[in-house]
């Protein structure tokens, strides 16, 4: 019955860290799409710098980075495995600013309106991005978090089943044991509260072996990808960890009230069926 318990409070922890922390995973992905803004020769190291300036400051932007057309020219060189300056003879890639945004920005509508407030500068040759990328990308997290949670929805009312149907089947084994008091005189609450309060104990103690492990995986991931920064917010973590705690105690304490309350009101020879 602990490990049943266990097990089911884990996999339900899990998923609250998954639904909870599925925006999280959605803007990290969202965070690595750059505009990128091509300056033309003739921009002088002036405007260039109030461009970055600007841009740094702006509410939408996350992180922002100058690529020389020099750094430009070395980094594609690499790609391709040759030196193509050699034979053209000049250096055909231009300085550019790359911009990140943050999450809520990303969007094909602002992005456009920010792309064509940059493009109206003069020293501003061309801006690219990404556009189809976005488009999908906004729809396939929204697709995703629909699913997520009809899916965790799903799989919680499961977990609530099995482990009400582990605790209905461990008094089920004390029927007749439940039967003999209640024929000897016992009141109902004396002979549900025994199972009650052993039910609460080892729901507690499987909804602690579940925190245990939830702590494990939330540490390895967390080590693994710490751009999502999965602990960054304690008040979130801890609520899921209390309300994992509290839906152990609570799911035993109510499926052995209506399990040893059935076996009650059953006749003696209804006991066999």
């Amino acid at each position: 019955m602990v490990i049943s318990i266990a097990l089911v409070l884990f996999l339900v922890g899990l998923l609250a860290l998954l639904v909870l922390n599925t925006k999280k995973v959605a803007d990290n992905f969202k965070e690595q799409i750059a505009l990128t803004v091509y300056l033309k020769d003739t921009a002088k190291e002036v405007e260039i710098d109030q461009m970055q300036k600007s841009l740094a400051l702006a509410e939408y932007t996350k992180t922002i980075e100058f690529v020389s057309k020099e750094e430009a020219a070395k980094a594609y060189s690499e790609e391709i495995g040759e030196d193509f300056m050699e034979f053209l003879g000049y250096n055909p890639l231009q300085n550019s600013i790359d911009v990140y945004f943050n999450a809520d920005y990303v969007s094909e509508t602002q992005i456009a309106e920010i792309s064509r407030d940059l493009g109206d500068k003069e020293f501003v040759d061309e801006i690219v991005y990404d556009k189809p990328l976005i488009a999908l990308l906004n729809d396939n997290i929204k697709r995703l978090s629909f699913w997520i949670l009809i899916v965790s929805g799903l799989l919680t009312f499961i977990a609530v089943l099995l482990i009400n149907s582990s605790i209905r089947l461990s008094v089920y084994a004390k029927r007749f044991t439940i039967k003999t008091m209640q024929m000897v005189g016992a009141t109902k609450h004396f002979i549900r509260r025994p199972f009650i309060l052993r039910s609460i104990k080892l729901g507690l103690i499987g909804s602690t072996i579940s925190l245990i492990g939830m702590g494990i995986v939330l540490y390895y991931l967390n080590k693994s990808f710490p751009e999502l920064n999965l602990i960054s917010d304690e008040i979130l973590l801890a609520a899921i960890f209390v309300g994992v705690l509290i839906m152990g105690i609570l799911i035993s304490w109510l499926s052995t009230f209506f399990a040893t309350q059935r076996f009650l009101n059953l006749k003696t020879d209804e006991l066999y069926y």
